[in-house]
C-alpha cells in the first residue's frame, strides 16, 4: 500500500524534480597547435583550440576555463598548477597558454570546462596534452655528423652507435635533425611511419628536428640506434632546368640527435650523435628526390641496426658544422603512405617486359616483390601515359631534366638482385608522379599483379570537406581535384608530383580555397609561410618556387604568383579564426607591397607572368598584375586593422584606393561594363577581387555571361581566369552559366578531362598539347573549392572569421536534382544540403554549436521561402541548430 502511495507520488511530480536535467554538451577535438597531444612542441605560448558539441537549437559556449599542468591526476580534477584561466566569459574556442613559462623537455597536461547557453557547465572533457621539445637551441647535445664523402657520392651511408641505459626507463625521447632526409631504427626497427622527414627548407637558414616517443623500443641492456641518410633537396645530384644541384647550401647530408631518457629516479641521460658513431655505405647505391632510386640488394648488410652486428670495418663519422643557425621543431603533419592502391591490370609484354597499371594518377612510391639470378638488373619505370605499343611513355614529364648521362634514368628505379630468395624493395627518399609502372629486366623474371604495389604519398591531413550531387560528373571531379590536391602536399604545395616537384607560389593560392574546404591543412601553409620569410630578400622580393635552391628571382615573379605572402595568411585567418600568421607575415608582406609600389609608383605594373596556359584569349599582363597588386595592398590594410596598427590601416587602405582607382581607371569602360578586352579573364578578376563599382557589378557579371555564352559555353581561360570566372559568375547572379562551365564534359572543360578518364586535374586544357601537360597538377583547382561556396553557398564571414558566422548563398542551378555540402569548420560540421522535387526546393542546413549564420535564399521568379509552413524572409540569421526549408 504504501509502495503505491510513493509510485502515484512519482508519477505526479514533474521530470526535472525527480531526476537532473541530462548533461548534452560537452568539449571535444582538444588540440594544442592543431595537433593531437603533440610532442616536440617549440612554441612558448602554444595555441590550445576545443569545439562544443551540443545537439540543441542555439547551442553556445557562454564561458570556459582551461587547466594545465604536469599531474594528469589533477588536471582531471581540474587542479593545474602550470595555469588555470578561471571561469572566462567569453565564447573564443582557441587561445594561447599565459601560464608559467613552459620548461623543455616538459609533459604538459590540459583540461577545460565549458558552460552552455543556458550557463550550466558542460560534460566533462578529455585529458589532453602536449609535450615541449627543445624551446632553444641550448639543450642540443648532439654534434652534426656525416661519413664526410664528396657530394657527388652517390650511395648513401649508414650510421650507428650502441649504448645501454643505467638504470630502470621510464620514458624516452628521440629528437632528430637532418640536412637531407633520414629513415631512424632502433633495435632494427624503424621509429614512427613518416616519410621524406624532415620538409624541405631553405636549409642554410632553418632546419626541422622531429620528435619521437621511442619509450616502448627500448631494451634492458644494450641498444642499438641506426640512421639511413638520403639526399632529399640537400645534396641534389641530378641536373634540371631549377638548378637544384647549385643551392649554395650543398653538401653531403648530415644529422644531429639526441635520444633523451628518463630513468624512474627522475634522473636523465642524453645518448648524442658524436665522433664516437660509426658510417658505412649502405644498398641504397644512388638516391635523388627528383629522379628515382637504386638499390643493390648485394651489398645487403643484415641487422646493421641491431646490438650484435660487427661493426669493425665500418667508418669513423666526420664531424662538421650545423647548415644553418636556426633548428625548430616539426610541428605539422608528417608525410605518410596515406593509401594502399593494388594495381588494377597488369600486361606481361615478354618475359623480361611487364606494365603494371593502378588505374588511377598519385603521388608517391611502388613496393615490388621479386626474385632473380644474382646479378639480375630490374628497373622500375613510373609515368602517366602509355606509348600505342602499351609501354609508358616519360615524354610529357621528363623535359626539364638535364642529365649528364644515362646512369639516372627519369622516375626510374634500378634494382640489382642478390638471388637469394623473395626479395622486396620501396624507395625510402624519392617519390614520383604516376599511373603506369614498366617493369624491365636484363633477364627473364616472372611476375605477377600481386607483385607491385603503390602507395599514395602525401603529407597526411585530415579530410575537412565532402560533396554529393545528382551529377556523377561533378562528383568525379571533386574527387579527381582533392587527388590533385593531396598529391601536391609534401609538407609543401607543389605543382606536379612528377616533372618538377617545385613549390610554385602562383599554384599554392589558387588552390588555398580548396586545399582548406577539404583538408586540415593549417600546419602545412604556415611551415611554407616560414618558408616564404626565409626566401625573400631584403628589398622585399620573393622568388616563384619556394623553398628554392637561388632559382626564381626573376623578372616574372611578380603579383600574380608571389602573392602567396599575402593570400594564404588571409585565407588561414577567414578558415580557422586564427591571427597568428598574418602576424607573423605581416613584416614580409609589408617589404613586399612597398617594393611593388617603389617599382610601380603610379598603381599600375607589369610585374608579373600573367593568365598562364589559356584555351587561345589573352588577358593584359599590366591589368591582371595590378590586380593582384591591389589584392596584396587591401589584405595588408585589413591585417594592420586586425593588429591594431593604425597609421598603416589608413596607409595602406589608401594605397589600395590609389591602385583601385589606376586600373579602373585605365581598363574600365562604365558605359559598357567592360574591363580591358573583354574575354573571360578580365571580366572575371575585376569581379573575384573586387575591381567593380557595386553600382557595375550586375552589368559587367552579365557581360561575362554573355561572353561565356559566345564562347560556346566554354572556358577560355588560364590560371588567374579558372581561379576567377565561377565565382565571379555565382556570386553575382549569374550561377546557371557558372553551373554550365563547371559540370560541360567537351573541350575545354575540367569534365573533358574527367570523361576522358582524367583521376587527377591536368596542366592543360587541350590533352593533346605538346607542352604543359603534367597529368597531375593543382592550378586549375579552385574548381574543389567553388562546388562549397558556388552550390552550397559556404562562405566565411570576415567580420566574424574562422566560420564563427557563417554566410550561406546556396544556388538551387537548373540541371542538379540534389546537392550537398559539408564542412567541418572549427566549431563543428556545416551542412547544406538541397534537393530539387518538381518545382519546390527543400533546402536543409546544419549550423555547429557556438556559431550562427547568415543565410540569404536565391527566390527569383516571385518564388517564397517557407519554414514549418510560413512564409519567412529572403535573408534571415540563425543560431546554432538543425533547419529545414522549402523554397516554392
Amino acid at each position: 500500500m504504501l509502495m503505491n502511495f510513493f509510485s502515484t507520488l512519482l508519477l505526479a511530480l514533474p521530470l526535472s524534480s525527480i531526476a537532473k536535467d541530462p548533461v548534452i554538451a560537452k568539449p571535444v577535438a582538444l588540440q594544442c597547435e592543431y595537433l593531437l597531444n603533440p610532442i616536440g612542441i617549440d612554441a612558448t605560448k602554444p595555441r590550445l583550440s576545443w569545439s562544443m558539441a551540443d545537439t540543441r537549437q542555439d547551442a553556445k559556449q557562454t564561458a570556459y576555463r582551461i587547466v594545465v599542468g604536469k599531474d594528469s591526476v589533477a588536471v582531471s580534477k581540474k587542479r593545474g598548477t602550470s595555469w588555470d584561466s578561471g571561469k572566462i566569459t567569453s565564447a573564443n574556442r582557441l587561445v594561447n597558454y599565459t601560464g608559467e613559462p613552459l620548461t623543455a623537455f616538459s609533459k604538459y597536461f590540459w583540461t577545460i570546462e565549458l558552460w552552455d547557453k543556458n550557463g550550466k557547465l558542460a560534460g566533462k572533457a578529455p585529458v589532453a596534452s602536449f609535450e615541449t621539445g627543445m624551446m632553444t637551441a641550448d639543450p642540443w647535445k648532439g654534434s652534426w655528423i656525416s661519413d664526410g664523402n664528396d657530394i657527388n657520392k652517390r650511395p648513401a651511408p649508414y650510421f650507428r652507435k650502441v649504448f645501454e641505459p643505467k638504470k630502470q626507463v621510464r620514458s624516452a625521447r628521440a629528437y632528430i635533425a637532418a640536412a637531407g632526409l633520414y629513415e631512424l631504427y632502433l633495435n632494427g626497427k624503424k621509429v614512427g611511419n613518416h616519410r621524406l622527414d624532415p620538409m624541405y627548407t631553405r636549409f642554410d637558414k632553418r632546419n626541422l628536428y622531429v620528435s619521437y616517443d621511442v619509450t616502448a623500443q627500448l631494451l634492458k641492456g644494450s641498444n642499438a640506434i641506426g640512421v639511413l641518410l638520403g639526399n632529399g633537396w640537400y645534396n641534389h645530384q641530378a641536373i634540371a632546368v631549377w638548378n637544384f644541384d647549385k643551392a649554395a647550401w650543398r653538401a653531403r647530408p648530415a644529422f644531429c640527435m639526441n635520444l633523451r631518457i628518463t630513468y624512474t629516479d627522475g634522473t636523465t641521460a642524453t645518448i648524442v650523435s658524436d665522433a664516437d658513431w660509426k658510417t658505412s655505405l649502405s644498398p641504397i647505391v644512388s638516391n635523388n628526390i627528383y629522379t628515382a632510386e637504386h638499390y643493390d640488394f648485394r651489398r645487403e648488410q643484415a641487422g646493421w641496426n641491431t646490438v650484435d652486428f660487427d661493426d669493425h670495418k665500418w667508418e669513423p663519422v666526420v664531424v662538421r658544422k650545423a647548415p644553418s643557425d636556426l633548428v625548430v621543431s616539426q610541428a605539422m603533419q608528417p608525410v605518410r603512405n596515406v593509401e594502399e592502391i593494388p594495381v588494377k591490370s597488369m600486361k606481361k609484354l615478354d618475359d623480361t617486359t611487364y606494365v603494371f597499371d593502378l588505374g588511377r594518377n598519385i603521388s608517391g612510391v611502388t613496393k615490388i616483390r621479386i626474385k632473380g639470378e644474382e646479378g639480375t638488373i630490374v628497373r622500375l619505370k613510373h609515368g602517366e601515359r602509355l606509348y600505342a605499343n602499351g609501354r609508358v611513355d616519360l615524354s610529357n614529364i621528363d623535359v626539364y631534366y638535364r642529365p649528364k648521362d644515362q646512369t639516372d634514368p627519369f622516375q626510374t628505379d634500378i634494382l640489382t638482385l642478390s638471388g637469394k630468395g623473395d626479395l622486396e624493395f620501396m624507395p625510402k627518399f624519392n617519390y614520383k608522379g604516376f599511373q603506369y609502372v614498366e617493369v624491365t629486366s636484363n633477364r627473364p623474371v616472372q611476375l605477377t599483379k600481386e607483385s607491385i604495389t603503390g602507395y599514395f604519398m602525401h603529407s597526411d591531413v585530415a579530410s575537412k570537406g565532402s560533396i554529393s550531387s545528382s551529377n556523377p560528373l561533378i562528383d568525379r571531379l571533386w574527387w579527381a581535384t582533392n587527388n590533385s590536391y593531396l598529391s601536391n602536399l609534401m609538407g609543401y604545395p607543389t605543382d606536379c608530383p612528377q616533372r618538377e616537384k617545385n613549390g610554385w607560389t602562383g599554384d599554392g593560392h589558387f588552390a588555398i580555397e580548396t586545399g582548406l574546404f577539404n583538408f586540415d591543412g593549417i600546419t602545412i601553409y604556415e611551415k611554407w609561410l616560414a618558408d616564404h620569410r626565409d626566401e625573400q630578400k631584403p628589398n622585399g622580393v620573393l622568388p616563384d618556387i619556394i623553398p628554392t635552391g637561388g632559382w626564381g628571382y626573376g623578372t616574372a615573379n611578380g603579383t600574380d604568383w608571389t602573392s602567396t605572402i599575402a593570400i594564404i595568411p588571409w585565407n588561414i585567418y577567414l578558415f580557422y579564426g586564427d591571427s597568428q600568421l598574418l602576424a607573423d607575415s605581416y613584416d614580409s608582406m609589408k617589404k613586399y607591397v612597398d617594393y611593388i609600389t617603389q617599382i610601380s609608383p603610379k598603381g599600375l605594373t607589369t610585374f608579373g607572368r600573367g593568365d598562364w596556359v589559356p584555351v587561345k584569349s589573352k588577358s593584359d599582363l599590366e591589368y591582371t598584375s595590378s590586380t593582384y597588386y591591389f589584392v596584396d595592398a587591401t589584405i595588408l590594410a585589413k591585417t594592420a586593422r586586425i593588429l591594431h596598427k593604425h597609421a598603416d590601416y589608413d596607409h595602406y587602405r589608401k594605397l589600395a584606393d590609389q591602385i583601385k582607382a589606376a586600373i579602373n581607371g585605365k581598363y574600365f569602360n562604365a558605359e559598357t561594363g567592360i574591363y580591358a578586352s573583354g574575354v573571360q579573364t578580365e571580366l572575371s578578376v575585376a569581379l573575384q577581387w573586387g575591381l567593380v563599382p557595386e553600382i557595375h557589378k550586375a552589368k559587367v557579371a552579365e557581360n561575362l555571361a554573355k561572353r561565356v555564352a559566345a564562347d560556346g559555353m566554354h572556358l577560355d581561360v588560364g590560371v588567374l581566369g579558372a581561379k576567377a570566372i565561377l565565382n565571379a559568375l555565382s556570386d553575382n547572379g549569374q550561377a546557371e552559366t557558372a553551373y554550365r562551365l563547371a559540370a560541360q564534359d567537351t573541350y575545354p572543360s575540367w569534365g573533358w578531362w574527367i570523361v576522358n578518364g582524367a583521376t587527377t586535374l591536368y596542366e592543360n586544357w587541350d590533352i593533346k598539347a605538346e607542352r604543359d601537360i603534367s597529368l597531375n597538377h593543382m592550378m586549375f583547382g579552385e574548381i574543389g573549392g567553388w562546388f562549397f561556396k558556388g552550390l552550397g553557398g559556404i562562405h566565411p564571414d570576415e567580420q566574424y572569421p574562422g566560420f564563427k558566422r557563417i554566410q550561406l548563398r546556396p544556388n538551387f542551378v537548373r540541371g542538379l536534382d540534389h546537392f550537398k555540402a559539408v564542412h567541418e569548420s572549427p566549431y563543428g560540421k556545416i551542412i547544406s544540403d538541397w534537393k530539387r522535387t518538381g518545382n519546390k526546393v527543400r533546402y536543409m542546413i546544419t549550423i555547429p554549436p557556438n556559431s550562427d549564420a547568415v543565410v540569404s535564399f536565391p527566390v527569383d521568379d516571385g518564388k517564397k521561402v517557407y519554414r514549418n509552413g510560413k512564409v519567412i524572409a529572403p535573408k534571415i540569421t540563425l543560431g546554432a541548430g538543425v533547419y529545414q526549408f522549402e523554397i516554392v
